[in-house]
């Protein structure tokens, strides 16, 4: 099955010629199927660049998926046009009293910030507390992930001596866990962040799972126990050259990067990247659809407030 992507969204163009079924509005009201509702809080500055790799991560799945683009209100983004956020985006208040079945939060560019000076805090809060009921599972990513898990738990983040930055091996550390079905036991993954959450703080709190984890790059994939709440610490949705854009733009402005680990050939940043963790992100979006989405939400989703 297809996902369905807004008309004149630029990623629909550029997944139709990687080959990946998608479908317009059109065409998506003519089947007699309920779509999962997802929806996706970008906090990411270059939008476009974020809505493609989430929509390619969603597509490998049987059921159909709508997406909802949403902005926080207190911060203008100054990497997206103001045409494509009033186009392709809502603001909360307008969606406030819908239900979800799933909600994807993204990383941002503020990990240097403590969380309750960034100007969007008290508005991100409020997202997330409005997700413990209207919406059946909640995937955080990287920063998003560090900002959940602070919020629901208090798990505090740490800053790194220098710049996680690279393709990692992890190891899955319980099978059994539906979120992990069909991943090898050990895989690859891209990290991309000057902070972290550790092994001792979410080893304390008893309603979270530690899934997988790195002896290099330390926690990637934390849950809530009962799926509602899933935090992923790294960036399995990257595309092959998203950490090389990241490398360059940082060696322009004079911040003298470390050079991605695992990610060049020969760590050689004028060859092209290795492509070695897209069935993982797969997977794990997969997953986290079917069995923590579809097989949970109800088929009708109450639209009245909690």
């Amino acid at each position: 099955m297809p996902i369905k992507i807004q008309k004149g969204l630029p990623a629909k163009t550029v997944l139709e010629l990687e080959n990946i079924f998608v479908m317009d509005e059109d065409r998506a009201l003519s089947q007699d199927i309920r779509p999962l509702e997802i929806l996706i809080l970008n906090l990411m500055p270059l939008k476009e660049d974020t809505e493609t790799q989430l929509l390619r991560a969603l597509s490998n799945t049987p059921l159909q998926v709508d997406c909802t683009f949403l902005m926080v209100k207190s911060h203008e983004s100054k990497n997206t046009s103001r045409s494509h956020l009033n186009k392709f985006y809502v603001y909360f208040d307008e969606i406030k009293r819908l239900r979800y079945d799933g909600m994807i939060i993204t990383g941002a560019p503020v990990e240097h910030l403590d969380y309750e000076k960034i100007n969007y805090w008290k508005e991100l809060t409020e997202i997330m507390e409005w997700s413990k009921t209207h919406v059946t599972s909640t995937m955080h990513i990287c920063w998003g992930a560090q900002a959940g898990l602070y919020y629901h738990y208090g798990i505090p983040k740490y800053n790194r001596e220098t710049k996680l930055s690279g393709i990692y091996e992890h190891q899955v550390l319980d099978r059994k866990i539906p979120l992990v079905r069909s991943f090898n036991d050990f895989f690859l993954a891209p990290h991309s962040r000057f902070t972290e959450v550790r092994r001792e703080d979410i080893a304390q709190c008893s309603d979270l799972i530690l899934v997988a984890d790195s002896r290099e790059a330390g926690i990637f994939l934390v849950m809530s126990k009962d799926g509602r709440q899933i935090f992923v610490q790294g960036h399995p949705e990257y595309d092959r050259m998203t950490l090389s854009t990241e490398y360059f733009r940082d060696l322009g402005k004079g911040m003298n990067p470390i050079i991605p680990c695992n990610y060049y050939p020969d760590d050689d940043p004028n060859e092209r990247p290795i492509l070695s963790w897209r069935s993982t992100g797969n997977t794990l979006y997969s997953n986290w659809l079917n069995f923590y989405v579809y097989q949970i939400t109800p088929y009708l989703l109450d639209e009245s407030e909690a």
